[in-house]
């Protein structure tokens, strides 16, 4: 069985910050990333995403995100693009196509099981998984009985296939309101909620929101400490989005109540023919290989810590995890700083055994 210090287990922005934390500290990671490249979840996100921060604020530990303007809000493919580079940059072993099967504890160390055969010995474990593989559909009335398509946001790349159809997006956070936006540029959608969409400015006194969080300090703010669960998050908005639910386009109604065949039912008794159903629901952590490590996932299958660090399973770290310690944990220009206090604390743990 091969030997090494840390497994990251995950080459997304995560997995590399950590890395890149991990080298500081003058430990030696192997990351291990179920795909073929090291860019995370970016590269399967619908193609018109871009990043709610400025280019100023996006950057990981040690490689500023480039271009000349620094307070345009970087695209899908530019995003892949830094974190290849980034990831090529690192001096850290990058291992893709390695999936983990299961974590387990022998003796003093983690054994790190990977599906196409081999194994690591491992004095501590990082999970940086993100939650991109656990897309999360909830049990909502008659979507069983829908015989229409329904695909989860995950599974949504751009309006090009639903030209001209009708189509429902459920949900009411940024990413159901852009993909609602979107379609509705060539097809007649619904943007269903269980209440009202709640919008926050993207720009403030001309400045990005980032830089009003950033010079407060709520940003790096350790909330998560006093959230059992992550809050609602409003939809951060330059305005095309609140005046395009406004034009209608698309329009928003209260949560339908039921499905007959390809026919929904909304709450003022209308039934009419959907052609597709979009769930902008979320996700949850994707964790799977933990199941067999006692103590380090919940009922729900959602990490014990206490800012990154299981409380149960000593050695085990997560990072990435939203509301993980503050509002930017699991955003790309905010990772890098549980990323080193992850690292630090870690350091520090096996520097004593």
């Amino acid at each position: 069985m091969e030997h090494i210090d840390v497994a990251v287990i995950g080459g997304g922005q995560s997995g590399l910050a950590t890395a890149h934390a991990l080298l500081r500290r003058g430990l030696r990671p192997v990351v291990v990333e179920a795909s073929d490249r090291a860019a995370g979840s970016w590269p399967h996100y619908y193609d018109s995403l871009t990043l709610f921060s400025p280019a100023r604020y996006s950057s990981l530990p040690g490689l500023s995100f480039p271009g000349a303007d620094r307070d345009r809000y970087p695209h899908h493919d530019e995003v892949v693009a830094y974190l290849t580079a980034y990831a090529n940059r690192l001096d850290a072993e990058i291992r893709t196509g390695c999936y983990v099967s299961a974590v387990r504890r022998t003796g003093g160390a983690f054994e790190v099981e990977l599906e196409r055969g081999g194994r690591l010995s491992a004095r501590a474990v990082v999970t940086a998984s993100g939650t991109f593989g656990r897309p999360h559909r909830p049990a909502l009335p008659g979507l069983e009985e829908f015989t229409g398509q329904v695909l989860h946001a995950a599974g949504y790349r751009s309006p090009a296939p639903f030209t001209g159809g009708r189509m429902v997006v459920v949900g009411a956070g940024n990413s159901a309101v852009q993909i609602a936006t979107e379609l509705a540029q060539t097809a007649r959608v619904t943007l269903a909620t269980r209440g009202p969409v709640k919008f926050a400015a993207q720009r403030i006194l001309g400045r990005d929101l980032h830089f009003w969080t950033a010079r407060t300090g709520l940003d790096t703010a350790p909330l998560g400490r006093f959230l059992a669960r992550p809050p609602a998050q409003p939809v951060l908005d330059d305005g095309r989005y609140r005046a395009a639910l406004a034009a209608g386009r698309p329009d928003r109604r209260p949560l339908f109540t039921g499905a007959d065949g390809a026919k929904l039912t909304w709450q003022d008794g209308q039934r009419e023919e959907v052609d597709a159903i979009v769930l902008a629901t979320g996700y949850r952590p994707d964790l799977p290989y933990l199941t067999a490590l006692d103590g380090a996932l919940d009922a729900e299958g959602n990490p014990r810590h206490r800012e990154g660090l299981a409380t149960a399973v000593p050695g085990l770290a997560f990072v990435g995890q939203e509301w993980q310690r503050s509002l930017s944990s699991n955003s790309l220009h905010g990772v890098g700083r549980d990323a080193e206090r992850i690292a630090q604390r870690l350091a520090a743990h096996l520097a004593r055994r």
